[in-house]
């Protein structure tokens, strides 16, 4: 996952003390935005202010639309791909944004209480951790929990 991040600085790759579950993440230096890697199945982009911009969680994309997200399903046959859109309801948004901040407040907690140990970072002596610290604890408390909407 790490070298998914190679256009991103700061950046860093943990690993949690006793499973071993590796989590990377990394903010683009132009815009100030972070990408947090809790899995390979689990995603998360986020805007300089703390909205979700874009998603990947359990093989579905996710992309933000402003006062909600487009759920994105690939169908692929062998003559063309189609991308077909589902828009998520209330209910849906608050279950998928209820589930979002349950996932970012559990790493936080393991980042407060030391359980994660530096696998690597780029720039090695950059504070990269506090910086991710930070970034979610304005992801957790953001004004509006989606970006604007992404134009396709």
């Amino acid at each position: 996952m790490f070298a998914e991040l190679a256009a991103l600085s700061p950046r860093i790759e943990l690993r949690t003390l006793g499973s071993g579950q590796t989590v990377c993440a990394g903010r683009r230096e132009s815009t100030g935005s972070w990408s947090i890697y809790l899995s390979p199945d689990r995603v998360y982009h986020f805007d300089s202010a703390g909205g979700l911009r874009r998603a990947y969680i359990d093989g579905s994309l996710y992309r933000s639309e402003g006062t909600t997200l487009s759920q994105l399903h690939r169908e692929r046959s062998e003559t063309e791909t189609v991308l077909r859109r589902q828009d998520l309801g209330p209910e849906e948004l608050s279950r998928f944004l209820g589930e979002m901040h349950d996932h970012l407040t559990r790493f936080r907690l393991l980042i407060a209480s030391n359980q994660l140990e530096v696998l690597r970072s780029s720039p090695p002596e950059s504070p990269v951790i506090s910086q991710l610290d930070q970034a979610l604890e304005q992801v957790l408390h953001a004004d509006r929990p989606l970006s604007p909407a992404i134009r396709a």
